[in-house]
């Protein structure tokens, strides 16, 4: 019954989702290829719109039926396919925010022709009004010196001030890069800050998390340091081997080993990541 808990399968995911049982599933975090043409080896990212479109129906079809009555959903998007995904999404579940994920990226180069691209959209989404929230675990602490600003008697014991203010819908977090001890050997991993934050205010400790995409594995490690459990699937072998290799490690962040890097660079795989 529970063989599937703390377990990546090395399969499509549309295959595997059908074992887990429908209503399991605390929340879906996800991020899914963005069929912006990036070269994984094969002609996967490169679909035509309708096909890109179609398949991300089927998906979400497949795992939206596995979330419990209050579960959530939170799935990362380019803004080139965001809209027609969240109608999408809006048809099934309701929808509580699009976050902007700023990248830090720096001011150097980029486009000539339009206005350079420095962030990826995120879609928040849930199936009812009673879904598992927790704002506390998420709040960002004042700095001494805001606190100090506020140290008038009418501030005093007020209880954002002691526990911190809302993260918002903007968050500001660097990407990852390529010397980043945090970094695994795949071209779209997310920072553990923004996993570990969606993780914390929308699955409850000790509740399940599934990654039907899991890439580089960073919702798998998100939810063993936080006390989640996490199920999910990884269609490219090197990134199977290298989300086994961050599971295994005593710490993480952990970096796979230099066979592993060099497997994955020439592996071929349909898959995106937190």
């Amino acid at each position: 019954m529970t063989g599937w808990v703390n377990q990546v399968f090395c399969e499509d995911a549309l295959a595997g989702m059908a074992r887990i049982p429908d209503g399991s599933i605390d929340l879906i975090l996800t991020d899914p290829p963005y069929n912006l043409g990036k070269d994984y080896g094969n002609a996967s990212d490169q679909q035509s719109v309708e096909a890109y479109l179609a398949w991300t129906e089927q998906w979400i079809d497949a795992a939206l039926p596995k979330l419990k009555a209050n579960g959530s959903l939170y799935v990362f998007l380019t803004w080139r396919f965001a809209p027609e995904i969240f109608v999408m999404l809006k048809k099934r579940m309701t929808m509580m925010n699009e976050i902007i994920w700023d990248r830090r990226v720096p001011s150097m180069g980029g486009s000539v022709r339009s206005y350079s691209s420095v962030h990826d959209t995120i879609g928040f989404f849930v199936n009812r009004k009673d879904y598992y929230f927790d704002l506390d675990a998420v709040r960002i602490p004042y700095d001494a010196e805001t606190k100090k600003a506020r140290s008038r008697s009418i501030f005093v014991g007020a209880k954002w001030l002691e526990v911190g203010y809302n993260p918002k819908d903007v968050w500001s977090v660097s990407r990852l890069h390529r010397e980043h001890p945090e970094r695994a050997d795949h071209p779209t991993q997310k920072p553990l800050e923004i996993i570990e934050r969606m993780l914390k205010a929308s699955c409850p400790p000790d509740g399940i998390v599934l990654d039907p995409f899991m890439g580089s594995g960073t919702t798998a490690i998100a939810a063993k340091r936080l006390g989640r459990r996490f199920t999910g699937f990884e269609l490219n072998p090197a990134y199977c081997d290298i989300i086994q290799e961050r599971l295994a490690a005593p710490e993480v962040p952990v970096v796979g080993s230099k066979k592993r890097k060099a497997a994955a660079k020439t592996a071929v795989t349909t898959e995106g990541t937190p």
